[in-house]
C-alpha cells in the first residue's frame, strides 16, 4: 500500500493547553523544531486566545514569529475571532483554524455562544483570512459525545461540518473531544458527514480517553479518511475526565500507519526521543505505550 496519510501534530497547541506546567516561548519553539525534524510537516503552533483563559498559550504570536516559514512546513494557529486573526497575521501566519462544536451546550460553555452564533463569527474570520491568502481549517468538537448532552446525533455533526465547508474551510477536523467514540459510532458519524462534505477534506481527531483512538483511526481509514490529528507523547489530558489520557500519541499513530503500509514520512525513533524529551520538561513520562516500549527495547539492546 502506498497511500499517503497526513498526520497533523497538535501537541504544541491542543496538547500543551491541557498540561498544568507552562512552557516558555523558547521551549515551545524547540518542541516544534524537533517535531519538524522528525518528519512532521503540519504542526499546530499555538492559539491566539486570551492568556487569562488559556495561560499555556500565552505569547503564541511570539512562537509563530520565530518559526521558519519556508514553505515546507505548515504552522496553523487557532483563531477564535477577528482580533485573534489580526494577531496571527501580524506574526506571519499562513494557516489558521476555527473551532466549533456539534453540541449546543458545549458551544455555550466553551465559547459562550450558540452554534449558529459561532458559525456567523467564523464566517467573518474565514472571509478575511481567505482574502489574505490564508488557509483555514475548521474543527468540530464533540462529534461522538458531549460531557453535558451525552451522545451526539451524526446529523448534527454533518450540519456543522457542512457549514464550515460552505464558508470556505479547506479541511474539517472531526473531534471526539471526550473519547467516547467506538468504530461503530465513528463510522456512523463519518457516513453522515460524507453525504455533505467530500471525504478528502475530512480529518479525524480522536481522543484516547477510553483507549479507542487507534481503533477509530483504523475504522476511519477504511472509510476513506487520510488525515489524522495526534499529539506527541499523548500530551494533553482530558479536561472532562480527571486523570484520563486525552490526545492519541503521534508516535502510536505513526506506528499503526507504517504497519499498515501507509506513507507518513516520519522518523519513528526521532519522534519517540521527542516524546521523552517533552514529557521530561513537563515533569513526567510519555503517555504512549509505544514510547515506553521503544525506550525499554533500546536500553535492552545496549546491554
Amino acid at each position: 500500500m502506498s497511500d499517503l496519510v497526513r498526520i497533523v501534530e497538535v501537541g504544541p497547541r491542543d496538547g500543551l493547553q491541557n498540561e498544568a506546567r507552562r512552557l516558555s516561548v523558547e521551549q515551545r519553539v524547540d518542541l516544534i523544531g524537533r517535531l519538524a525534524a522528525a518528519g512532521l510537516s503540519e504542526i499546530e503552533a499555538g492559539a491566539m486566545v486570551s492568556p487569562k483563559r488559556v495561560p499555556q498559550m500565552a505569547e503564541s504570536d511570539a512562537v509563530l514569529a520565530r518559526l521558519a516559514h519556508d514553505g515546507r512546513h505548515r504552522y496553523p494557529v487557532l483563531v477564535p475571532n477577528l482580533q485573534g486573526l489580526d494577531t496571527a497575521l501580524a506574526a506571519g501566519a499562513r494557516d489558521i483554524a476555527v473551532f466549533g462544536a456539534a453540541s449546543e451546550t458545549f458551544s455555550q460553555r466553551n465559547i459562550q455562544c450558540s452554534i449558529a452564533e459561532s458559525l456567523r463569527h467564523f464566517e467573518a474570520v474565514v472571509e478575511q483570512a481567505r482574502a489574505h491568502g490564508i488557509r483555514v481549517r475548521g474543527y468540530v468538537s464533540c462529534v461522538a459525545g458531549c460531557p453535558y448532552e451525552g451522545a451526539i446525533a451524526p446529523g448534527k455533526v454533518a450540519d456543522v461540518a457542512h457549514a464550515l465547508y460552505l464558508m470556505g474551510c479547506e479541511e474539517i477536523s472531526l473531534g471526539d473531544t471526550i473519547g467516547v467514540g467506538t468504530p461503530g459510532s465513528i463510522l456512523a458519524m463519518l457516513d453522515a458527514v460524507d453525504r455533505r462534505v467530500p471525504m478528502r477534506l475530512v480529518a479525524g481527531h480522536y481522543h484516547d480517553t477510553r483507549g479507542m483512538a487507534l481503533a477509530n483511526i483504523y475504522a476511519s481509514l477504511e472509510a476513506g479518511v487520510r488525515c489524522f490529528d495526534a499529539s506527541i507523547g499523548g500530551l494533553g489530558g482530558c479536561p472532562y475526565a480527571d486523570g484520563a489520557s486525552g490526545n492519541v500519541a503521534t508516535e502510536e499513530v505513526a506506528y499503526l500507519l507504517a504497519g499498515l503500509g501507509y506513507q507518513t514520512g516520519i522518523d519513528l525513533e526521532a519522534l519517540a526521543r521527542t516524546a521523552w524529551w517533552i514529557s521530561g520538561l513537563l515533569g513526567g513520562e510519555p503517555r504512549s505505550k509505544l514510547a515506553l516500549a521503544m525506550k525499554k527495547h533500546n536500553e535492552d539492546a545496549a546491554v
